[in-house]
């Protein structure tokens, strides 16, 4: 009859809070090969023609069926004897190390008490010389010279270190002799020189599956368990629970290359409901106090602007710029302030993107730049019965392409207002770039770069220096090149905010002139309404028959006469 066996064999990763001492595991082996089966097919035809007159003492004796299965529930670090060890620590001229000695006198105790409650099942615990068995044939294939030899002391535990990865100069081999051992070293050179060991605690659960009467065998071992945790309450067990899955399947070593089930269990105690809400409690009380030393070092003063002053700051990124002429572009910005505005003495006012390479999306090359910026500015109202609306901080930026023979173009010329609202906000600004005209300019411009230039960026809106009514760019021929997107995050502060009674009574004077353009605003979405409406209107009187719409017309003709 085939068996079905559980083939995922990988590790599982667990989180808990509890204490790891609180795991235990049940581990039980089962022979499932033609011994056992034997035994058993042989026992049920001789009780059925007997009557169970006869007994098969020689297939199926109490030891015969301790050998057959055994199932153990094994603790975290937990330490079950093997006979080999039960055998190897009885003399104590065998002990050499103090684990050694004091396993010696726990043998002792067993022999002299009920004795060892495990037959087949051990395990081995941090503390004990063993190595897994792949890392011990990978060390005793690198580091030994013969394949029967077997593994040092030091090879078996720096199979459980790590190195740090270091990057050897040319200049290191030059060192000179005097300087090899560094008898006072710094905690840079400890840090970056020296191995570290593994901070993982390790524990296996072995089986003996030597043949029956032939227990100690020391190749016979066999890993079924490895265990593993870490300070942080994460535990790492291969292979995972069966949780009702098939059993997983072991073949020993050697010329019978018998056959073994394995089940695992999770025993560990669940927690009572009173014990799990008494450390809820606990939990929460440990935060509340964790919340409460973090506001006594942050302290209850929150930093305000002086009255009458409203602090702006903006944390902005560059995020794209899109259907521009060349590849490899770069973009060149800056703020302007207005009157009544200020910053920071060490408040940088420009800045330059990285250069990109744009991407095809569709039909469009666009160019990710993913450039953070902040800016923080503050705005000093001088008279609060003024009532001129404020103007805002505008970013002025410049888009330039660069080609592999260092030649540069003018892409496009562009500007920001700064959102009047907090909150975050995502605008996407359209560009322009003076254009000469004729042949020539743009050969110029294709062969050996450079473009016609703006002298003063705030033309690309309203100059600084005008003093006018009306701006007249009669005759400047531009354009029409990309658009580049930004994402804004606004924050506004200021004492008004916060005083409700202020808020009430001066919402014209200190809101609308400090806070934005809150009528401005309203106005021009009415207006915007306005006009989809009658766009949409004449859309649809477009739409019509020209019939209908003629007979509507004379309609109205006779219906006036």
């Amino acid at each position: 009859m085939a068996d079905c066996w559980n083939t995922d064999t990988g590790e599982a990763v667990f989180r808990s809070r509890d204490a790891v001492n609180n795991l235990r595991i049940k581990v039980r082996i089962e022979r499932v090969t033609s011994t056992a089966a034997l035994s058993l097919h042989l026992q049920q035809q001789v009780l059925s023609q007997q009557g169970g007159a006869i007994e098969l003492e020689t297939l199926t004796s109490r030891g015969q069926t301790g050998d057959n299965e055994e199932e153990q529930v094994v603790g975290w670090q937990e330490k079950l004897f093997s006979q080999y060890e039960m055998e190897l620590f009885q003399s104590e001229a065998a002990c050499q190390t103090p684990l050694d000695r004091q396993y010696h006198a726990e043998i002792k105790a067993l022999n002299k008490g009920k004795g060892r409650r495990n037959n087949r099942i051990f395990t081995y615990t941090d503390h004990d010389r063993y190595t897994n068995c792949l890392p011990f044939q990978q060390i005793a294939t690198d580091l030994l010279t013969t394949t029967k030899s077997s593994p040092t002391f030091l090879a078996e535990r720096m199979a459980s270190v790590r190195h740090r990865r270091q990057e050897r100069h040319a200049a290191e081999s030059t060192t000179h002799k005097s300087k090899i051992i560094i008898w006072e070293p710094t905690e840079e050179f400890v840090k970056n020189s020296h191995v570290v060991n593994n901070s993982m605690q390790t524990m296996h659960i072995m089986g003996d599956l030597s043949p029956p009467g032939r227990l100690g065998q020391k190749e016979s071992e066999c890993l079924l368990v490895t265990i593993k945790t870490d300070g942080n309450g994460t535990v790492i067990i291969k292979p995972d629970f069966n949780k009702g899955k098939e059993p997983y399947r072991i073949v020993s070593q050697g010329e019978r290359r018998e056959v073994w089930r394995l089940f695992l269990e999770n025993m560990s105690t669940a927690m009572k409901p009173e014990e799990k809400e008494k450390e809820q409690n606990i939990y929460k009380d440990l935060y509340a106090r964790h919340k409460e030393y973090l506001n006594s070092l942050v302290g209850q003063d929150f930093e305000m602007p002086p009255a009458g002053i409203l602090r702006y700051v903006m944390n902005g990124e560059i995020v794209s710029a899109k259907g521009f002429e060349y590849d490899n572009l770069y973009i060149h910005f800056f703020m302007e302030l207005p009157n009544n505005w200020s910053s920071l003495p060490f408040q940088c006012l420009s800045g330059v993107t990285q250069t990109c390479r744009t991407k095809t999306l569709g039909k469009e090359n666009v160019a990710f730049f993913s450039f953070p910026f902040s800016f923080e500015a503050f705005f000093m109202c001088e008279k609060e019965s003024e009532e001129s609306i404020p103007q805002w901080p505008v970013l002025y930026f410049k888009v330039l392409s660069l080609d592999s023979w260092q030649r540069y173009r003018t892409e496009g010329y562009g500007y920001l207002l700064f959102p009047s609202m907090p909150g975050k906000h995502t605008i996407t600004c359209h560009t322009w770039r003076p254009l000469q005209t004729g042949t020539v300019s743009s050969l110029r411009r294709f062969f050996i770069g450079g473009s016609p230039e703006l002298e003063d960026h705030s033309y690309t809106r309203i100059p600084g220096t005008f003093k006018g009514e009306r701006l007249s760019r009669f005759g400047f021929c531009t354009e029409t090149t990309g658009s580049v997107t930004f994402n804004l995050h606004c924050i506004q502060q200021a004492r008004s905010f916060v005083d409700a009674a202020m808020l009430k009574k001066r919402r014209q004077k200190v809101f609308d002139q400090l806070g934005g353009f809150s009528q401005q605003g309203a106005v021009c979405t009415i207006l915007e309404a306005f006009k989809r409406a009658q766009r949409k209107m004449q859309e649809a009187r477009e739409s019509l028959p020209r019939d209908l719409i003629n007979a509507t017309s004379q309609l109205h003709i006779e219906s006036s006469t």
